[in-house]
Parts: C-alpha cells; structure tokens; sequence
C-alpha cells in the first residue's frame, strides 16, 4: 500500500493542511481487489456456513473471477480512480454504494447469462448478491474514509508500525468556544475548527434557538441549548469565547445574544453574512468583531435584484461625486445592471481612481469612463455632457458635512446650488432621459445651510421636471452607516484609541440606514419617477446616537463607562436634536415599493420666480456675503431658520 509522512515542522501551522501526502489511487485500486474478493468469499460463508461452500466450490470460484473481471471496470467507470479522498462527503458515500450495487448487479448478470453458457456450476442463492453488495460497499468505503480521518486527524500512520498518535498536542492557550447558531453556518464552523487545530479553536458545544435541536449533534459535537444556557455553559464549560453563527439572523437578535454574554462574562464574535456563505468563503479564519451593520434597529431592506430597474441596462449612466461612498456604491449597483457606459465624475482624482480600479476589476467588461471635473464650471460640464451622452443621470456630488458648510456657506450654495443648476440645465439640452437627485433630511425645515442648498437643488429638480415633463427626481433619506465623515467610523476610531467617545448631545438622534440598501431604493425610485416628485426613504425609527455609541462599544466587546468612557460636548453649528422626513406642508404618500414614499405639495415657485432668487443666491455667494446669502435661502426655503436666528 503506501505510506503517510510529514513534511515540513510539525508547527507550521500555515501547512497544517499540506501535511500528509495523499495515496495515490493505484494503491486504492490494488486494494480494492483485495476486499472485492473478500467480500464475495464473505457473502458466501455468511449465507451457507463453511461446511455448505463446499458443495458451492464451482460457484464460488466463477463467482470471484467475475469479481476480479467486472467490479473494478465499474469502479472506474464511476471515477473511484480519479476522486482526492482527503475531502471525501456524503457526495462520494453515495457515489462508492452506487458503484458496488451496480458492480454486484453487474456480475450477478453475468454469472447467469454468460458463465453458465461455459461452466457448469451451481446457481448461486439469491441472496448473495445482495449480502455482497452490503460487505463490499462498507470495505471499499472505508479505506477511502480512513485517508479522510487520517488527513482531518493529522495521524502520521508508517507500515509496520500499528502506533498512531496526534500530530500536535492541544496547546494551553486552546480557547474553548460556543457556537450559537447550529444551521449551516454553525456547521461549517465547528468544522473548520476541527480541521485547523493550529488556530487554538475546541468546539464544546453548540446552541440553537430551535428546541428540536437540542440533544443532537453535528460533527461529533452536541447541541446543548439555547441562548439562554450560554451563562450556565461558560461557568461549567469554562468557555473563553462564543461565536456567533446567525447570518441571517436581525440584528436585535444578535444584540440580545451579545448581551447574555456580557452578562455571563464570556468574549464573543460574530462571522460575515449570508452572501458570504453562499460564496464559500466562510471559515473560522473569517470570524470577526459585530459591525455597523449589527447596529441597525430594525431588519435591513433585502437587497435583491430588482426588475424595475432595468431602465439602467444598456445606458449610459453617469453619476457624479462617484468618488463618495453613495456615489461608489451606486456605480457598483448600477454595473451590476449591465448599462453600455458607467461615467465616474469626481472633483477628487484619488477617489474617482480607487473606484475605478474596482470598477475594471469587478467588471472587466465594462466601458468605464474617469471624468475629473467640478460640476461648478459650465464650460467643462458642457463638454463632457456633449462628448458623452449620458442617458440617466444620479447626482450625488454635494457638499454634506454641516458644521463645515456652517464656516463656508458660500461654497455650500456654490456647489450644492450652482452646481446642481448648471447639470440639470446640460441635461436637459443634452437630453438626458432620467435625472435623479440625491438629497437629504435635512432638507426638512433646515437650521444649516448644507440643508438649505439641498431643498434649493430640490425645487430646482422639480421645476426642470414640471417644464420639461421628464423623469427628474429627489431621492431624500437620512444618514448611512459607515459613509465618509458619519459618526460610526469616527466612534470606532475613539474605541479604537481607547476613549473618549464625543457625542454632542444625550438626547441627539438621527436615522440610519446602510449604504447598500440606500443605495438601492435610490435606484429603485429611479424607476418610480414621473417627473418632480421628492420621494423619502423608509429608514425606522430615529435612534439616539448615545446610545448608538454605548452598543459600538459593547458590539466590541468593552463596557462603555468603564472601559470606554462617553463625553458629551455641545451640539455644532446647524445641528438639530432631530431630523424629519416630511415638512409641515408636505404630504406623505405611498408608492409602489412598501419603503419609498413621496412628500406631495412641496413645491410652491412659479419657474421665473425661482430662476430669479437662484440667480441672486448665486451672485451674493460670489460675493462672499455670508448674512445676505443666508437672507436669500430664507426666501427661497421658507422653513429654514439659521442657527442664532429668531
């Protein structure tokens, strides 16, 4: 037969997989004709005792030629010779007991229509073949099986040498670990910890919400309870960490199981997404600290591909600020579309390149185009709009971080008014087909100027639609975790520093959605506009952001006020306590997608009127007045009230 060795220091653990040559299948096949025959002699004797098979001598003999003649052809033919057994599954278990019913059914028909026309010899019971077929399978199985347990084991195995011992001894820093979760993704955990013994990994123990579970086991390691034994288990059990196997579980859920564990005083991790599983990506290597996304208060938009926008497929879509992390996400939203030319327009080279490269690496086929530009200059918009001939257009260049606009309201009005002007107007001479607006909340009845300019860019997107009668659009949502500049990725860098983590107010609240799903009902309200209207995206309930702070730091497994402290300052220029959805003299009203709605009645300029304030606007903020600037936007948005105003 062969030989197993180990190659390499039994303590590298980067080759721990690498460790045992496998046999090759020659060997396999030299064997096999060893049990075949044995199990054929075997069928015999269990079925007519040794003193019948003399009588039986003859038969016995065709029988195990035929053996020798046929079995190993049909193994072949089922590709026994070809498999690596070392990662042997149930697939090949069904693939070996296959092969040995078909071989059993292949010599019975032979030893009945061929042999007897040659031989004479008793007819063989019937029985016999099928006692074969459940010897043979379990032998020609299991010296398969033996190279996959060796191999998961790490068992260093010599000819002549029956003494078999671990290839490495459970070191002292071994974690003992829970998995919470025994589906899919708690199955492959537990599994890849048994065959990496290097990461200091023992699984003692699932749990599972489902009480049917409980008492089973899955790989060799039993379901012992639910989340509510996890204190009872880390006390007993002595356990160091517990992972969290839910993928697909919400986030209160996972919330909840964090909060036992802080209370049962065990550490405990989380591994990535469903997406992520299906992918086969998933190992224990991949187990990693709660994030944002754990963070949100409710289920997220289920992000799948949606047939409504199909408007993207084939066209040309440019979408400025592409640099930004709603103007990236929505260019690998939109790729994923399959449009003919995906334009990037960034002010910021190093942005727009980063998303390109991914762009050209995620979609090698993909005509994409790096526009670097300001929307703020007529003459270089024109040119490209001309050159280019973009067909849908989403607009997420602006200007956001409100206590900075506070300090430059007049670069706010340049780039979020101007700006936005000077695109639509291309587009429309340009005809392009669909114009969608990103906007914000703060939009509604604003107290800083980042909000101002953006209700303005609104009612500049409704009058091109009412006069033009195209598909032009506002899409209005609040703040997205994890974006340039939010408040997530600024917290985790204090917890990260070890503290303090600023909040401006206890009682500061804000909504929250992730970038992926805005992004998406983005673009599926895309495909619901007629023309004008500003449709709101359904985020939830507001969350306060102290609190938003103290369970960042308890999803890292600290203790705010004790080991991260939380400071309140004061709140910033332009910054509400909290935002709104709607205005006082906006109507709430429902679309066709259960998460987008449409604020109605918001619109009250006569065109000529609102090009003349715009047309101010523009001038006073090329003035650089900052009073004047802000008396115009409180004529042109009525609900807008300057901070120190009264």
């Amino acid at each position: 037969a062969s030989v197993f060795f180990v190659r390499g220091r039994m303590g590298d653990d980067n080759a721990s997989r690498d460790r045992i040559r496998p046999i090759r299948n020659r060997y396999f096949f030299v064997a096999d004709l060893l049990l075949i025959v044995a199990a054929a002699v075997v069928s015999f004797w269990l079925r007519l005792d040794v003193a019948g098979i003399r009588s039986y001598r003859e038969t016995l003999l065709v029988f195990v030629t035929l053996t020798l003649a046929l079995k190993p052809l049909v193994f072949v033919m089922f590709g026994l010779y070809r498999r690596f057994w070392r990662y042997a599954s149930a697939r090949e278990l069904l693939t070996i007991a296959l092969a040995t019913l078909s071989g059993s059914a292949v010599v019975t028909l032979a030893l009945y229509s061929l042999a007897s026309l040659f031989v004479d010899f008793r007819p063989v019971p019937r029985s016999i073949p099928i006692i074969d077929w459940l010897v043979s399978t379990p032998l020609v199985g299991g010296t398969r099986f033996a190279v996959r347990l060796i191999a998961r084991h790490e068992f260093p195995v010599r000819l002549g040498n029956s003494r078999r011992h671990p290839l490495k001894q459970e070191s002292d820093d071994t974690k003992r670990v829970l998995v919470m979760g025994a589906g899919d993704a708690g199955a492959m955990i537990v599994r890849e910890m048994q065959a990496n013994p290097g990461l200091g990994l023992d699984p003692v123990g699932l749990l599972d919400d489902d009480r049917a579970k409980v008492g089973m086991t899955i790989h060799g390691v039993a379901v012992r309870g639910t989340r509510e034994t996890i204190p009872h288990l880390a006390q007993r059990e002595r356990v160091d960490q517990v992972i969290i196997a839910m993928p697909t579980a919400p986030g209160k859920a996972i919330r909840n199981v964090v909060e036992i564990c802080q209370e049962a005083g065990v550490a405990y991790r989380t591994i990535p997404g469903i997406y992520e599983l299906i992918s086969g990506r998933v190992s224990v290597r991949q187990v990693r600290e709660v994030v944002i996304d754990d963070l949100l208060r409710r289920d997220p938009v289920r992000l799948e591909r949606d047939p409504a926008s199909r408007y993207l497929r084939g066209a040309r879509v440019l979408v400025t600020g592409a640099g930004g992390s709603i103007g990236a996400e929505l260019c690998r939203q939109i790729a994923a579309q399959r449009p003919e030319a995906l334009l990037l327009l960034g002010h910021g080279e190093t942005s727009v390149y980063r998303i390109l490269r991914e762009m050209r690496e995620s979609f090698p086929g993909l005509d994409v185009a790096p526009l670097i530009a300001d929307v703020r200059h007529p003459t270089r918009m024109e040119t490209l709009l001309a050159r280019h001939e973009p067909e849908v257009i989403f607009h997420a260049a602006a200007h956001k971080h409100v206590p900075l606009m506070e300090r430059n309201v007049c670069e706010a009005v340049t780039n979020n008014v101007e700006g936005t002007r000077l695109l639509l107007e291309g587009a429309v001479v340009h005809g392009v087909e669909r114009f969608i607006l990103i906007s914000t909340d703060k939009a509604v009845n604003p107290v800083n100027v980042m909000g101002a300019t953006k209700r303005v860019a609104e009612l500049l997107v409704q009058d091109v639609a009412l006069r033009t009668g195209r598909p032009y659009a506002a899409v209005r949502f609040g703040n997205v975790l994890g974006s340039r500049g939010s408040v997530v990725p600024l917290f985790q860098r204090q917890i990260a520093a070890g503290g303090p983590i600023t909040v401006t107010h206890p009682e500061m609240e804000r909504y929250f959605m992730t970038i992926p799903e805005a992004v998406q009902l983005v673009i599926r309200a895309g495909a619901l506009a007629e023309g004008g209207e500003v449709f709101v995206l359904d985020m939830g309930e507001q969350v306060r952001i102290v609190e938003l702070a103290k369970e960042l730091v308890r999803l890292s497994g600290l203790e705010p006020g004790r080991d991260i402290e939380i400071v309140f300052t004061q709140p910033r220029p332009g910054e509400k306590l909290s935002e709104e959805l709607f205005g006082e003299d906006e109507e709430p009203r429902r679309t066709g997608h259960e998460k987008i709605f449409m604020a109605y009645g918001n619109n009250w300029w006569s065109s000529e009127a609102l090009a003349a304030h715009v047309r101010q606007l523009e001038a006073l903020a090329q003035e650089g007045d900052r009073g004047q600037v802000e008396a115009k936007l409180c004529e042109i948005v009525p609900g807008y009230l300057p901070v120190g105003r009264t």
